[in-house]
C-alpha cells in the first residue's frame, strides 16, 4: 500500500524531473527558451538535445539505483557501482576496442567490449569471494577493490604503450560522454535499466533485511547469499550497461543514494524508484552545468560530477561525524 507521504513525494519528484528535462533541452552552446525549443525550426537541434537528455537520465538513474543496491548489500555508505571493479573492467574493454580498431567497424564495438569486460571483472570478484559464509559481503568488498586495482594497472599499461590518437580516444571515453550514444543502444539500455529497477523494487523487502546484516536476514527467513548474488547481479548489469553507454561517470551512485536515504529513510521499495528519478535528475543538472560553464569548449560531464560530488560528499561525511560526537 502506498503511504500518504509517498503520494506527495513521487509527484514532486516527477515535477522536478520534468523541469530538469526541459532545462536540459534548452541549454547548450546557446540557450533556447522553452517556448521556442519545440518549434519546427529547431527540430534538428531538439533531436540532438533530446537524445542527450534521455542518455543522462538513463545513465544517472542506473548508477543511482545500482548504488542503492550496493550500499544495502554491502552495508557500507561508501559503496558505489565501481567498487566491484566494474569501471576498471569496462575501461579495459573500451581500450581494447580502440587499440585493435574494432571501434571503426561498428558503433557497438566500444560499448559491447566495455560491457563484456565489466561482467568478466564482476565474475572474478564473485568467484574470489565465494564460500565466505556470513562474511560474504566483506569478501566481496575486498575482492572488488583488488580486482579494480588490477584492472586499473592493466589499463595504465595499455595507455602507456599506445599512440596519441588512441590515447585521446580512451581518455575522452574515460571522462564520460553523453552525446555519442547510438539510438538503438540507448533504447536497449533504457529498457534494461527500467526492468532492473522493477526487479529490485520487487525484492525491496529482501534488500531491507540484508541491510540489517546477513545473520539478521537469515533469522528473518531470507537466504543471504542467494539474495546478495541476485541483487549484486542486477545492480552490476545496470551499472555495466550505463558505463558501456556513456563511459565512466563517478559519484552519481555515491551521492544520490546518500541524499535519498537522509531525506526518505531506508525503505528500499521507495528508494529504488526514487533513485531512478533522482539519479537522472542529478546527472541532467550536471550536464546542464557542463554545457553552460564554458560554452566554447564543452566540459565532459564526468569531470563535473567529480567536481560537484567530491566536495559535497566530504561535507556530508564531516557533518555525519560531527553529529555522532
Amino acid at each position: 500500500m502506498i503511504k500518504t507521504s509517498d503520494k506527495i513525494i513521487f509527484p514532486i519528484a516527477l515535477i522536478v524531473f520534468a523541469a530538469a528535462f526541459v532545462l536540459e533541452l534548452c541549454c547548450g552552446s546557446y540557450f533556447i527558451s522553452p517556448l521556442e525549443i519545440f518549434l519546427p525550426a529547431n527540430e534538428a537541434l531538439l533531436q540532438l538535445r533530446l537524445q542527450r537528455a534521455i542518455t543522462a537520465f538513463i545513465v544517472g538513474g542506473a548508477l543511482a539505483v545500482s548504488g542503492l543496491a550496493y550500499q544495502a548489500v554491502l552495508r557500507n555508505p561508501l559503496a558505489e557501482p565501481y567498487i566491484l571493479g566494474i569501471s576498471g573492467g569496462a575501461g579495459i574493454g573500451a581500450a581494447i576496442a580502440i587499440v585493435t580498431g574494432l571501434n571503426s567497424l561498428t558503433v557497438f564495438a566500444i560499448p559491447g567490449s566495455a560491457f563484456i569486460c565489466a561482467l568478466i571483472a564482476l565474475s572474478m570478484v564473485l568467484l574470489f569471494a565465494r564460500g565466505a559464509g556470513l562474511e560474504y559481503t566483506n569478501n566481496i568488498m575486498l575482492s572488488g577493490i583488488i580486482i579494480g586495482t588490477v584492472c586499473s594497472s592493466i589499463l595504465m599499461f595499455i595507455i602507456s604503450t599506445i599512440g596519441m590518437d588512441s590515447l585521446n580516444s580512451i581518455t575522452w571515453w574515460l571522462l564520460g560522454n553523453l552525446q555519442g550514444a547510438d539510438s538503438r543502444l540507448l533504447w536497449m539500455t533504457g529498457i534494461s535499466v527500467i526492468a532492473g529497477t522493477g526487479v529490485l523494487f520487487i525484492f525491496g523487502r529482501e534488500a531491507n533485511a540484508i541491510s540489517l546484516g546477513e545473520e539478521m536476514a537469515y533469522n528473518l527467513g531470507v537466504s543471504p547469499q542467494k539474495v546478495i548474488i541476485l541483487l549484486l547481479a542486477i545492480a552490476s548489469l545496470m551499472a555495466a550497461a550505463a558505463v558501456s553507454l556513456a563511459g565512466i561517470i563517478g559519484f552519481v551512485g555515491l551521492i544520490v543514494p546518500h541524499v535519498l536515504r537522509r531525506l526518505f529513510g531506508a525503505e528500499h521499495r521507495r528508494l529504488f524508484p526514487l533513485g531512478l528519478l533522482g539519479g537522472g535528475i542529478f546527472l541532467m543538472l550536471c550536464d546542464v552545468f557542463s554545457k553552460v560553464i564554458y560554452p566554447e569548449q564543452e566540459i565532459q560531464v564526468g569531470v563535473v560530477t567529480a567536481l560537484i560530488g567530491g566536495p559535497f560528499f566530504l561535507w556530508a561525511l564531516n557533518r555525519k561525524r560531527r553529529s555522532a560526537v
